[in-house]
């Protein structure tokens, strides 16, 4: 049973995979630069699939951070609500093979997924084998946060951004 709200972020992605890291370096930068309160749980979802189910179902708030191909020009932010997330169960060539859609669909099933889902990210500019961001995306970091910030806030979630973090 949940008290109160409970903010999950999910930062999602393949540092990898160039842009498709995006959501970790998201998440990195959150956690570096603001204080949140105790209640708020930054999770490294990276590309654990049905492992994040738990963090999922324990939200009153979701808030997911990724790359994310709408087809817009490069570094875009896009914000998509709940019901614009995609989420589907579909055939598997292997079990390993269970994205973040399927876990969507599970906690849809379950009745179980935040009716607060948010996903926010970037259309990424370059998604293939390379260490970093594109500078496309490097030159949108700052927006992608502040849009994070603003929805945490909306939500309740107070992001205080920590003095050394100001300074540098």
């Amino acid at each position: 049973m949940i008290d109160g709200p409970r903010w999950t972020v999910i930062g999602l992605g393949s540092p990898l995979m160039g842009d498709d890291g995006l959501g970790l370096v998201a998440l990195e930068r959150l956690r570096s630069t603001f204080d949140l309160p105790p209640d708020a749980e930054l999770v490294d979802g990276g590309t654990w699939g049905m492992s994040l189910l738990p963090d999922i179902e324990s939200a009153t708030h979701l808030l997911l951070i990724d790359a994310i191909n709408t087809g817009v020009a490069p570094g875009s932010v896009i914000t998509l609500t709940r019901d614009e997330i995609p989420r589907y169960l579909a055939m598997k060539i292997s079990p390993h093979q269970v994205d973040l859609r399927d876990v969507l669909a599970v906690a849809e099933l379950r009745g179980t997924l935040p009716s607060e889902t948010v996903a926010i990210g970037l259309q990424p500019d370059r998604v293939e084998m390379f260490v970093g961001l594109s500078p496309t995306l490097e030159h949108r970091l700052d927006d992608l946060m502040a849009t994070i910030v603003r929805q945490l806030e909306a939500w309740g979630c107070s992001c205080q951004p920590r003095p050394e973090a100001v300074c540098a």
